[in-house]
């Protein structure tokens, strides 16, 4: 597994990290090791044309799971959006039985699960590490968020 770094960019410095859950439409079981295969290498492509970067890519045969981090000028929806496309045309290319297991259709379901994923920690961590920046640790929270009750 590759394991996520710092992108330098002009202006930023940055370590987004997006977790994605993409079904095969109808849930069909279209993954095989070929496809897989073929798969994993249609990303290695996609990372060097664009700020995509897989750091794990896994499947349980009607879906894969996409570990993948990017820059800030990239929206999840537009990264998911290149990451379907690309692979939904070069799989039905490379894997004309795919494309008929699916009756000529899509590939992919039109949805899909984003999760973003932290470098150093969860929530709980990060909230800690701003509170504890404050000069003299006089930190002053202006709004947190409460989960809201029914009753």
């Amino acid at each position: 597994m590759r394991e996520s770094t710092y992108i330098h960019k002009s202006h930023n410095v940055s370590v987004l990290m997006y977790h994605f859950v993409c079904p095969a439409k109808y849930r069909r079981v279209v993954f095989s090791d070929e496809v897989d295969q073929s798969l994993k290498n249609i990303c290695l492509e996609i990372e060097k044309r664009y700020s995509i970067y897989f750091l794990e890519i896994g499947t349980d045969n009607d879906h894969v799971h996409f570990l993948v981090q990017s820059v800030p000028t990239q929206s999840p929806t537009q990264i998911i959006k290149i990451l379907k496309s690309i692979t939904a045309r070069e799989i039905f290319r490379q894997h004309p039985e795919v494309k008929k297991q699916l009756w000529g259709g899509e590939f992919w379901t039109d949805g899909y699960y984003v999760s973003t994923v932290g470098k150093h920690g969860n929530e709980d961590i990060i909230s800690k590490y701003v509170r504890e920046q404050g000069v003299e640790k006089e930190y002053k929270a202006l709004h947190k968020a409460q989960q809201l009750a029914l009753f």
